[in-house]
């Protein structure tokens, strides 16, 4: 397979993983699946910002959150996200550090 290809089928099935986890699956939490997967819809936006900085584009969290969540993240919030339970966030403070490093608030 040539690298453009490649490039192409690695896009895709992002594009993919992006409509299933926000259109499919709106209902998972990503506290849920960062206590199960170690990742969540965060940063999966956090990961796109990087490849983006990376490639001398400017953008920052918020304009990332809004280009993978297809809308502000406080919408996104609004319309599909519950309140963490106690077990759920204390689980999310362990997966977030071992995965990501220390936990922001936002």
């Amino acid at each position: 397979m040539d690298e453009q290809t490649r490039i192409e089928i690695e896009a895709a099935a992002f594009r993919r993983l992006r409509r299933h986890l926000m259109q499919d699956r709106p209902d998972v939490q990503n506290i849920d699946m960062m206590n199960l997967a170690g990742f969540c819809r965060n940063c999966l936006s956090r990961w796109y910002q990087e490849a983006a900085n990376e490639r001398g584009i400017d953008m920052d969290k918020s304009e990332a959150r809004a280009a993978f969540y297809g809308m502000p993240y406080d919408a996104w919030k609004a319309q599909h996200q519950t309140e963490a339970e106690p077990e759920q966030q204390t689980a999310f403070e362990r997966a977030f550090r071992e995965n990501v490093g220390t936990p922001d608030k936002g």
